[in-house]
């Protein structure tokens, strides 16, 4: 599946969401045509490399744009056309959505390999607004293009569902563990569930930066900024992690685990 290298530059003033830029541009062919074949996050973006030789000619004739999202940078807003879904290539993304008191809700976070733009799909708009915790790059996925080459590729569309349900998944059970959980069980939760990402796309699962403000965190886990910053405190002073600025470290994976386990049973 070949993708289009060329990167654009973002300008550094506010600017429309990436996403409705992108779509307003036509698809490029015929450009680089092992980039996803090669690519370290092709098994969890796109499975390139379960595809039979017929399949992957197929696919060639699909290319995929990538830009540049800056931190801070929306990449689409709630409510905007559907029109596209995102593989990270590298960075860190927050999903937020709006509450009816007016407050923003941390509802979900995507690293490098995740693919985001899900929810879109049955309502034909985006359902929260997602936004750029640090510099990060995206692939640009027409959804028309997707499903066309899935009708030809039986194992893409295979693959496409169960990434729709891993979303739902993961979603429903942060939901169902949040409402039983106390404060040093929901933190704990956050830290491992990242580690075990982290570990997945390839890299260290006890060593990671946390993009999120003390605040997001708070929001995303439902507890209040006090609550959090204490928890941190808490989890570095009994030598669970150790914490310098947005630098994690987990120094007792047993001990954690533990402390999230209580709020499973």
């Amino acid at each position: 599946m070949k993708m289009n290298t060329t990167v654009r530059n973002i300008p550094a003033r506010p600017r429309a969401p990436v996403a409705s830029a992108m779509l307003n541009e036509p698809v490029q062919i015929g450009l680089c045509k092992t980039i996803c074949l090669s690519c370290n996050l092709r098994d969890l973006c796109v499975p390139c490399c379960a595809l039979t030789r017929l399949e992957k000619d197929a696919a060639e004739r699909m290319v995929f744009s990538r830009t540049r999202v800056r931190r801070g940078e929306h990449l689409y807003r709630c409510g905007e056309r559907f029109g596209a879904l995102f593989g990270v290539r590298y960075g860190f993304f927050k999903s937020v959505s709006l509450l009816k008191d007016g407050r923003d809700q941390v509802t979900g976070y995507a690293i490098a390999g995740d693919v985001m733009g899900v929810d879109g799909i049955g309502p034909e708009r985006y359902a929260c607004n997602t936004v750029a915790l640090e510099d990060s790059e995206v692939c640009v996925l027409p959804f028309a293009g997707l499903l066309a080459l899935a009708q030809e590729i039986p194992s893409l569309q295979r693959h496409f569902y169960k990434m729709m349900s891993r979303e739902i998944v993961r979603e429903q059970g942060v939901m169902l563990q949040l409402g039983s959980m106390n404060a040093e069980e929901r933190l704990a939760m956050l830290l491992l569930d990242l580690s075990k990402r982290f570990a997945a796309h390839g890299c260290s699962s006890s060593e990671f930066n946390l993009p999120m403000t003390r605040e997001e965190v708070g929001s995303y886990l439902g507890l209040k900024l006090a609550t959090v910053s204490r928890t941190f405190s808490k989890f570095q002073d009994d030598g669970l992690i150790a914490v310098q600025q947005k630098f994690i470290r987990i120094r007792d994976r047993v001990r954690l685990e533990l402390v999230m386990g209580r709020g499973l049973v």
